[in-house]
């Protein structure tokens, strides 16, 4: 094994990784596009040497070519494909609805993330589990939301 190509597999490994951490879609598209190439490297690299092609009654099972690898590295060529068209039309519904390319913090994550630890029977809840409390902190986060996007809440 080459210790360049496992430098490239690093290197596109923490790039890629780095890039999905970003808020931007388009960034985040190339980091899976980078780990995808990342993940075919390190398949074909885990396949070892090359060898003659496998033909049946030409050569010995030893000295052939390993088929898996370059089969699973094939796939994964597959997969990356798929999930970076995947990743594109969600880029591009962002766009069309909001006109910008940032991933927004969910109303429930906030909601979830500022919520202090409550005792485990709340008398106050319905057959869901919430309360009216819950849904005055939800309303007021709606509420919240819309300041901070510029809109007024209808009344």
């Amino acid at each position: 094994m080459s210790v360049a190509l496992l430098l490239a597999i690093g290197g596109l490994t923490s790039v890629g990784l780095y890039l999905i951490t970003a808020r931007s879609l388009s960034r985040i598209i190339l980091g899976f596009s980078l780990l995808g190439h990342a993940a075919v490297l390190g398949l074909l690299t885990a396949g070892g040497p090359p060898g003659p092609a496998p033909i049946a009654n030409q050569l010995d099972g030893a000295a052939s070519a390993n088929p898996v690898p370059q089969a699973l590295a094939l796939t994964a060529i597959v997969i990356s494909f798929g999930l970076t068209l995947f990743l594109l039309a969600l880029a591009r519904r962002q766009q069309l609805l909001s006109g910008e390319d940032l991933v927004e913090d969910d109303l429930e994550d906030r909601r979830i993330r500022d919520e202090e630890p409550e005792a485990e029977t709340d008398q106050g809840a319905d057959a869901h589990g919430t309360s009216a409390e819950d849904d005055d902190r939800f309303a007021y986060d709606l509420e919240d939301a819309d300041v901070a996007t510029g809109t007024e809440a209808a009344s």
